[in-house]
């Protein structure tokens, strides 16, 4: 009985000893992916069998641990290379890329975030063997240098002096410089740096309310911004040049407006001015008792027209004129 399980163990090593040999699996060992892109994470594999395989291929995929749960199993059965399988039509975040019946265990990640920056397992288990294979892969996500704020951090309880903060953002972390207004680096400055998160710094320097810029470098990029900022100065000096346009054309119109005025006024006491000349006649009643009709002068005299009830005939009489005094004759009967 004992030769029985001793022949099985010699066998179980030799068939284990020629699949350590035989067996394969190719992943990439370092991948970088710039933030907010797709990736794929490239992973293949050889067997033994697979001339004649017909059984079935799981493909499963790790993060972090090589012992983890994994976050993506596919399983499909090697008997046909036609058509599609199911594991390549997710529209998630994770999905295979590749047909596992041609060996191909690649992995698409969609939308690269930094939280997917690790390691990665990449395993394949066949039926019927209960060995599988299993290799790793570092995925690495850049992010372009950016400055995400700057702001004056005022004096604290502690006595400690006036600040200014810049916060950057880069994957890899990038290098922070403090310029002065001319562009030139300040290398006597106190300034402290500070990991706030992944792939962000936290850099200050004593601020005393000059003009000074923060300068974010890696080998992905540069990025550069001032306090107090540039926009801000040109936006003050833009509302200050408006106000003065405005300005100039509320006078403008206000002046225009007085001279129109003075010329509507002018133009209305050079306009005629018409009065009434009231003509009075002598009546019969005014004849002298048993006189004789003789001719006399009668005085017309001129009136205004809203005070007049008399007939009247209108005559333009300009400002300038002196009093009219207009002479009719008038036939006097006597006797």
């Amino acid at each position: 009985m004992w030769q029985q399980q001793a022949f099985y163990l010699i066998l179980s090593g030799v068939l284990t000893g020629s699949l350590s040999v035989s067996w394969d699996m190719a992943v990439s060992p370092v991948v970088f992916v710039p933030r907010g892109e797709d990736v794929v994470l490239p992973c293949s594999f050889t067997h033994p069998r697979q001339q004649h395989y017909s059984g079935r291929i799981t493909l499963k995929w790790l993060a972090r641990e090589p012992n983890a749960l994994p976050f993506l199993t596919c399983s499909v059965r090697n008997e046909s290379m036609e058509g599609k399988h199911g594991c390549a039509e997710s529209e998630l975040k994770y999905s295979t890329y590749g047909d596992l019946r041609r060996r191909e265990l690649s992995l698409l990640i969609r939308r690269v975030q930094l939280g997917d920056n690790g390691t990665f397992f990449c395993r394949v288990e066949l039926d019927g063997l209960r060995q599988y294979i299993q290799r790793e892969t570092q995925l690495y996500v850049t992010v372009q240098p950016q400055i995400l704020n700057m702001s004056v951090v005022e004096p604290g309880s502690d006595g400690a002096p006036r600040r200014l903060q810049c916060e950057v953002e880069g994957q890899p972390l990038p290098n922070v410089t403090w310029l002065s207004a001319s562009g030139t680096p300040m290398q006597n400055l106190e300034g402290k740096n500070q990991q706030s998160g992944p792939a962000r710094l936290l850099s200050s320097v004593p601020y005393l309310q000059e003009v000074l810029s923060c300068r974010a470098e890696s080998r992905l990029g540069v990025a550069e911004r001032r306090h107090p900022a540039a926009h801000s100065t040109t936006l003050i000096i833009s509302v200050i040049v408006s106000g003065l346009i405005v300005l100039l054309l509320l006078l403008l119109l206000l002046g225009t407006g007085c001279i129109a005025y003075r010329r509507n006024r002018a133009r209305a006491a050079a306009s005629p001015i018409y009065e009434t000349v009231e003509n009075h006649r002598v009546q019969d009643s005014d004849r002298p008792v048993g006189g004789s009709v003789e001719l006399q002068l009668v005085y017309s005299t001129l009136n205004d027209a809203s005070s007049s009830q008399h007939a009247s005939v209108e005559r333009p009489v300009y400002p300038q004129e002196e009093p009219v005094v207009l002479y009719s004759p008038v036939n006097m009967n006597s006797d």
